[in-house]
């Protein structure tokens, strides 16, 4: 029976790969977002796939994306945690509520969506949890300090429920990927380029100066191994936290 995935920030970059790269599975995919139009689209390019507008940030809006994910496709048998949001700001003018809100979707959204799928996949004694996190839950980056917080708090709750979870056919991992090729990364490069000298190329190369490679990461690459790790033959990787930095970490 094909398996119905469920996939935060499922519209655009890094959700949508990971779409594309399980498509030929046969999978069900329940894509949700913010921004409802632009998963409703994402969907239309699947045989077997719907739009959700989702604020994973809100325990009724998550609740009320999983009843309509099962509703159309049953019980929710692999959850892509996805959705993300990389405010940037020196710790001592970092406002409250940028760090609240940074913790609230990366961190809490992911404890939200998968407190609500885990107990599908206990059922029927099966299941994927990936968590997208990245090279910052590894190690510290300069006026990041919200996200590297949440992406460590991501990465220890991945390894928490991987304990939970190991009996009952359901594993749970994090994919720590470096600077992506993705929307999110063209915007940091542009405001950097608003905030320095350099041109928006310069930016960009800047943000992956330490990746070994000399490149961005793309989001396929990083959908490639998120695909792996939702086979059978993935098995036996639990609790992991795998780098995809071309070396720098």
């Amino acid at each position: 029976m094909a398996h119905h995935v469920f996939i935060t920030g499922g519209g655009t970059g890094i959700g949508l790969a990971t779409a594309h790269a399980l498509a030929h599975t046969g999978a069900r995919f329940t894509l949700v977002g913010r921004d409802g139009a632009r998963v409703q689209d994402a969907a239309e390019q699947f045989e077997n796939a719907q739009g959700v507008s989702c604020d994973v940030a809100d325990e009724a809006s998550v609740t009320a994306a999983f009843t309509t994910a099962r509703d159309r496709y049953g019980p929710i048998d692999i959850l892509i945690n996805n959705a993300g949001i990389t405010p940037s700001a020196p710790l001592d003018r970092m406002d409250l509520s940028m760090w609240t809100l940074c913790l609230a979707i990366n961190l809490t959204g992911a404890f939200l969506c998968a407190r609500a799928a885990i107990t599908d996949m206990y059922a029927n004694n099966w299941g994927r949890v990936v968590n997208v996190a990245s090279i910052a839950g590894l190690q510290g980056g300069a006026y990041i300090s919200a996200y590297c917080a949440s992406k460590h708090g991501m990465i220890g709750m991945t390894r928490a429920l991987a304990k939970e979870a190991a009996k009952k056919g359901v594993t749970v991992n994090a994919i720590c990927p470096g600077y992506v090729e993705t929307d999110i990364v063209a915007r940091a490069a542009e405001n950097i380029a608003s905030k320095t000298k350099l041109s928006e190329d310069e930016a960009k190369a800047s943000l992956y100066a330490k990746n070994p490679m000399g490149r961005l990461i793309t989001a396929e690459e990083v959908a490639s191994a998120i695909a792996w790790l939702c086979t059978d033959g993935a098995a036996a990787t639990n609790g992991a936290a795998i780098p995809m930095s071309g070396g720098e970490v």
